[in-house]
This record gives C-alpha cells, structure tokens and sequence, in this order.
C-alpha cells in the first residue's frame, strides 16, 4: 500500500472518531450546576473543549487505524471470512 493510500485512510478513521467521540464526556449547563444564559438549549454543553476533543478522537482513529493496517498486513480477516452466504468470486 503507498503512503498516501495509508494516510488517506488514517482521515477517514480520524473523521469517523470525530462522531464516535463528541457524545462523549460531555457536561450541560444544569449537569455542571450553572445557570444557563437566556436562549440556551437545556441540552446545551456547558463547556466546548476542542484540544480534548481532538486529542481523544487523535488516540482512537490511531488505534483504530493501527488495527486496519496490521489486518492489512497479516490477513488476520479476510473478505472469505465474512462471507455468510457463500457467493465470495472476488479475486483471490
């Protein structure tokens, strides 16, 4: 695999961790015990932390990432593997 396709897919994971992760850790208004600010919604979060954010969804797509290319690499599944209806003519 080139390194582009490699890092190509290390944003893919690092987009979906971003949707994995933002539901996570997070505190409202009435959670935190503060008054919210006119207009507020109640399910508001109180705080918005991005470096935290990015930091936790850096961590997960790598692992995530880590896993895809040792797979890649070893054949630990295969498509064969997930084939429950047993139609697999994909190239060998």
């Amino acid at each position: 695999m080139r390194w582009t396709s490699a890092l190509a897919i290390y944003f893919l994971f690092w987009a979906f961790s971003v949707f994995f992760v933002l539901p996570f850790g997070v505190k409202t208004s009435d959670e935190a015990g503060v008054e919210r600010i006119p207009g507020q919604a109640e399910s508001a979060p109180h705080e918005f932390n991005p470096g935290r954010i990015a930091k936790r969804v850096t961590i997960l797509a790598t692992i995530l990432w880590s896993l895809y290319m040792l797979n890649f690499h070893f054949g630990w599944l295969t498509p064969q593997m997930l084939d429950v209806f047993g139609t697999w003519n994909g190239v060998e």
